[in-house]
């Protein structure tokens, strides 16, 4: 490289004015002499005598290569071609004010964060930010859907005389309905089973099981299972249809190595023991019916069956017997995820149903008030409105929520319950109270 292009390429002044070419400066190795140099040089500029001269000081010989020429090179002065400008080039803009540094990002202390959830300062120091997911906006929709259009009373009658063209909002009673609905079709994250309780007979358990499952089968579709748990013989399957076969829990039990092999065992076996109950989507499990057995259900046999039924069924609704000091019985009120308390609008079936709750707290279950509600029947067409008020208050106090079902004339013979034959008003008393337990699960 030339002497010329050397100093165009860059240099840098010496303490005594001077430029250095750096041409081969990088490979000598340096002397004790150009320490000793170095050092004195950077004394007097610090200081400010001579040989300063308002140079800069030299690169550290120790560690900047260019920091002197090389030994016998002669230093070459390196003139200015033009004196140097006296304002910026015209295109200079001072630098606009910088933004406020932002704020750090606030650290959670605690398990990592979900993949979802992007941690950023919010208005308040700890706030913690989460931005929408896929799902998020999606159960963002799902939870503004609003209801369609009435088909009910006036509402629906002008929506349909105008074609659509007239399309009013539902009304409370319709808009309730739907909510209704669509609580006891929520999912659950596995089986739930609801054990309807009273130790005295004729307080409604049967037809209230059978109302039940009916109301849950055809709203949900199916998965649904009527249990007649009683300890020797019930009468779930003669209220329930019929089927072509006559087995019960009894043979169940006694064929229950079929379904040992949970990966060869189908729902389809199980249908040669439960009893479908047609446009009602649900299956009746009979209590034994055979005469000359003098056995018992025990609660090791409950457990059993139990777990079975968990296997294909979501919801598993449980007749119990009228002995609450049966195994069955106490198997069943501990493995129930809600308690029912049926009664009918009479005085001992209410005190039944009193004293039994009263028993259940004292053998230490807990948080009765929570895990039961109480579903009242009307006996009569006429009951004592008096009776069934303070049957009410006094439920409340002690389940989470009272239902008043009314008396239905289908339900009174004894035989199977005519699911078609149903009053309108029972329907909905029983769907809102199906709802209550659907939300209580």
């Amino acid at each position: 490289m030339s002497q010329e292009a050397w100093s165009t390429a860059g240099s840098r002044p010496d303490l005594d004015g001077s430029d250095a070419t750096r041409d081969g400066a990088g490979d000598r190795l340096r002397a004790p002499e150009d320490l000793a140099t170095y050092a004195a040089r950077r004394d007097a500029w610090s200081a400010g005598g001579p040989g300063a001269s308002g140079a800069p000081v030299p690169g550290d010989p120790l560690t900047d290569p260019l920091a002197g020429p090389p030994p016998g090179r002669p230093v070459v002065p390196v003139m200015p071609t033009s004196p140097p400008p006296s304002s910026p080039p015209p295109a200079y803009r001072p630098p606009a004010s910088s933004p406020p540094p932002a704020p750090p990002a606030v650290v959670v202390e605690g398990p990592p964060a979900d993949p979802g959830v992007v941690i950023e300062p919010g208005d308040r120091p700890g706030e913690v930010r989460r931005f929408m997911t896929a799902t998020d906006f999606l159960d963002r929709r799902d939870g503004s859907h609003e209801h369609g259009p009435a088909s009910w009373g006036w509402r629906g009658a002008v929506r349909r005389l105008s074609g659509g063209l007239i399309t009013p909002r539902m009304g409370p009673a319709e808009a309730a309905y739907e909510d209704q609905r669509r609580t006891i079709q929520r999912d659950f994250d596995g089986p739930r089973t609801i054990a309807f309780i009273n130790p005295k007979g004729g307080a409604a358990k049967t037809t209230g099981v059978l109302a039940a499952g009916y109301t849950f089968g055809t709203v949900r579709g199916g998965g649904v299972v009527a249990w007649d748990n009683n300890e020797t013989r019930g009468t779930l399957g003669i209220r329930g249809t019929r089927s072509t076969h006559r087995n019960t829990t009894r043979e169940l039990l006694e064929d229950l190595e079929r379904f040992t092999d949970v990966y060869q065992s189908r729902i389809g076996d199980l249908g040669a023991f439960v009893r479908s109950q047609g446009d009602a989507h649900f299956d009746v499990l009979a209590s034994d019916e055979r005469p000359d057995v003098t056995g018992t259900i025990r609660a090791q046999d409950f457990d059993a069956v139990h777990k079975l039924l968990e296997r294909f069924y979501r919801i598993i609704l449980i007749d119990t017997g009228n002995n609450m000091r049966a195994e069955n019985w106490l198997a069943a009120a501990g493995a129930a995820d809600l308690l029912v308390v049926t009664s009918t609008v009479r005085e001992d079936t209410g005190y039944s149903g009193l004293w039994m709750l009263d028993a259940l707290q004292d053998a230490g279950y807990q948080n009765l008030k929570y895990k039961a509600i109480t579903v009242l029947s009307d006996p009569s067409a006429t009951v004592d409105t008096k009776l069934a008020a303070d049957l009410v208050e006094v439920y409340q106090q002690r389940t989470r929520a009272v239902y008043r079902v009314p008396y239905d004339p289908a339900l009174v013979s004894g035989s199977v319950v005519p699911y078609a034959q149903l009053s309108e008003h029972t329907r909905m008393q029983w769907l809102k109270a199906c709802a209550g337990m659907a939300a209580a699960l």
